[in-house]
């Protein structure tokens, strides 16, 4: 207890012995086929991979259903700077810039990705959510169910994808890589 006489505790879920982390009752496990990863290989040349996001992104701007998050995180001089577009049918929603001291740029691109799917699940008749980093590590990081630093982020939004995922067996969630 400190000095508020407020209590700090392990919360259930941060327990790797609850049952919510147990195989097949994980959110990987019960959806697999509403995630999916689109890692950038590493012996194609950039100018490909350039060419695949944007036919991606000219596809998906052509449906209402789709929304598209595109988000970055650099730090200079201990300063994290996070900055988030998301956009549904060919039109910017939402930009947000977080700025933030001593954090990680991973703890930063789960930042974003939180306030993204937080901000893209909420909107009716979303089906799929199309997200674009440069720190897939960073996406990977919330279906790990290892105890790790940023479970403050990866479970709210795994929350977030749960209630999303229940609507409708059609909605989708993909991550593509897009090195710097």
């Amino acid at each position: 207890m400190d000095s508020n006489n407020k209590l700090y505790g392990v919360f259930p879920s941060f327990s790797p012995l609850n049952l919510k982390f147990n195989l097949g009752s994980r959110i990987i496990d019960i959806f697999p086929d509403q995630i999916s990863f689109n890692l950038a290989n590493k012996g194609k040349n950039k100018s490909l991979r350039s060419h695949q996001l944007d036919d991606m992104t000219i596809q998906s701007s052509m449906s209402p259903h789709t929304a598209i998050v595109v988000s970055d995180a650099s730090i200079k001089n201990d300063i994290t700077t996070s900055v988030l577009h998301i956009y549904i049918h060919d039109q910017s929603l939402v930009k947000m810039v977080h700025h933030a001291a001593f954090v990680t740029s991973t703890e930063a691109e789960l930042f974003a990705i939180r306030c993204s799917i937080n901000q893209v699940c909420n909107k009716a008749n979303i089906s799929k959510v199309i997200v674009i980093t440069d720190s897939i590590h960073a996406a990977k990081k919330i279906f790990d169910t290892k105890s790790h630093l940023y479970q403050i982020h990866t479970s709210v939004i795994l929350n977030e994808l749960r209630q999303f995922f229940t609507k409708c067996q059609e909605n989708h969630i993909e991550f593509w890589e897009c090195p710097s």
